[in-house]
């Protein structure tokens, strides 16, 4: 996977992208929840794109959130979605950035399949995340219907999922697993900091 045909992809879908947005409210605050977004948290949602999940960490107060995303045309509509001054977006590459803080939570939501590097990804994050901070990784349907819909539409710039013991083995070296859930509805893991 080429870092540039990602920006490309998601630069040409940035337009329309809240269009094609599926949200099942019940499934995203099982995550958030599940998550740790609780009020006054600082929050880091990488991959944020034009901002899908900003409203609902906003609505339970947390206190700062930091937006990541390769897509200059993501981040634009993102920063015009939300002049909020407890929110920053930062188009920048996750797996290679260096925040120079540390965040109470951070939140990959759908975009895990899309960061070529993951091990890189991983090892870059912990260091952002404060010692007894969660890292979570979470799509809002199952495993089979997100492998389904990149190999469909997004496979030149989407990896397989992982498995369940795959992503818990990558987040080991720096996270204790608390949530680790895969269904028809939903998956996520969720790795609180050493």
């Amino acid at each position: 996977m080429n870092k540039q045909n990602i920006i490309e992809f998601f630069d040409r879908l940035a337009p329309n992208w809240d269009d094609g947005v599926h949200r099942d409210d019940n499934v995203i605050n099982t995550i958030l929840d599940n998550a740790g977004i609780t009020e006054k948290v600082s929050v880091l949602d990488v991959g944020c794109g034009t901002g899908v999940l900003i409203s609902d960490y906003l609505k339970r107060s947390a206190a700062q959130v930091t937006g990541i995303d390769i897509s200059e045309k993501m981040i634009k509509i993102a920063k015009e979605k939300f002049p909020d001054p407890r929110v920053l977006f930062i188009c920048g590459d996750a797996e290679t950035i260096r925040f120079g803080k540390t965040f109470d939570c951070c939140v990959i939501y759908n975009a895990f399949p899309h960061f070529p590097e993951p091990y890189s990804l991983i090892k870059n994050l912990a260091a952002s995340v404060k010692q007894g901070g969660k890292l979570t990784i979470a799509h809002g349907s199952s495993r089979e219907s997100i492998d389904r819909h990149h190999m469909e539409h997004a496979g030149s710039v989407s990896l397989k999922l992982m498995s369940d013991d795959e992503l818990a083995s990558l987040l080991a070296p720096y996270f204790d697993i608390s949530v680790n859930i895969s269904n028809s509805r939903m998956q996520q893991i969720v790795g609180v900091k050493k």
